[in-house]
């Protein structure tokens, strides 16, 4: 699933195509919104959520999307044809939302949310979350306050919960858990002093460090397949200790850590 680095790097690609002209192609490929108009309308901007996108347009209109585990969001120079066009008829089936202007044309595919509200209900999609670690908003003491709030409940979970911190996801757990060196499913009151404080700022110093750019890594190697320190690295050697890697996974959850650095409540440090 695309997460806040992701959707903030998507999000501000939009914004540079859209924010500030009118569209004059817009097609909205969802049964309830079909026959929505959105041309004739200046985009005022496109600013991310945590994991929600939100377009809005005059007339206090936002065209909100989410990405999922799928879903993607391209843009293309006016004229140019998008990949699944006239050439892969059965890619083009995949998009889900054309908006155009004079200048650039931006296709979303396989977007799962994709609805049209007015500005002002905005909080109904985006008003549940946590402090957005990317966004304006960005409130470090709030974002440990809500992580502990529930001192029973495993690490990862808490993590991940999106009305905690907003926009990290199993990439985002798994990384600042190993270098805490705490397990994922290690219960909040568990934690040792300080502990969730330099999770959340390590979390938000990898989401800062990647957010302008396609690929995520988190360590400092230049050989792809060193670029994380556990995430998708099942049963290679930990570079701290050179155990193998641990992975678990639930429902849409995956979790890797490494069985030996783990140090319950005592965090060990770790630089990127």
């Amino acid at each position: 699933m695309p997460e806040g680095d992701t959707v903030w790097y998507a999000a501000h690609r939009l914004d540079a195509a859209l924010a500030g002209r009118v569209l004059t192609r817009a097609d909205l490929r969802v049964p309830r919104f079909a026959t929505a108009d959105l041309t004739g309308r200046r985009v005022l901007g496109v600013t991310p959520r945590g994991k929600h996108l939100p377009a809005r347009a005059e007339g206090g209109l936002t065209l909100h999307s989410h990405l999922r585990m799928d879903g993607a969001w391209r843009v293309y120079s006016a004229g140019e044809r998008p990949h699944g066009g006239p050439a892969r008829p059965s890619g083009h089936l995949r998009i889900r939302a054309v908006l155009g202007n004079a200048e650039f044309t931006a296709y979303g595919y396989r977007l799962p949310v994709l609805e049209l509200l007015r500005t002002a209900d905005e909080s109904q999609v985006v008003g549940h979350l946590g402090p957005d670690l990317l966004g304006p908003d960005r409130d470090p003491a709030e974002a440990v306050r809500r992580l502990t709030a529930d001192p029973a409940r495993p690490l990862g979970e808490a993590l991940l919960d999106q009305r905690n911190l907003a926009g990290i996801g199993n990439v985002y757990t798994s990384e600042p858990a190993f270098l805490a060196a705490v397990a994922p499913w290690l219960r909040v009151a568990a934690l040792g002093p300080g502990v969730p404080e330099r999770l959340v700022a390590t979390a938000h110093r990898l989401l800062e460090a990647d957010k302008d750019r396609p690929d995520r890594p988190t360590t400092t190697t230049r050989q792809k397949r060193e670029r994380l320190y556990v995430y998708g690295r099942e049963g290679r050697p930990c570079p701290r200790c050179g155990t193998p890697v641990c992975k678990a996974e639930s429902a849409d959850r995956v979790t890797y850590w490494c069985p030996d650095c783990r140090r319950g409540g005592q965090g060990a440090r770790a630089e990127r």
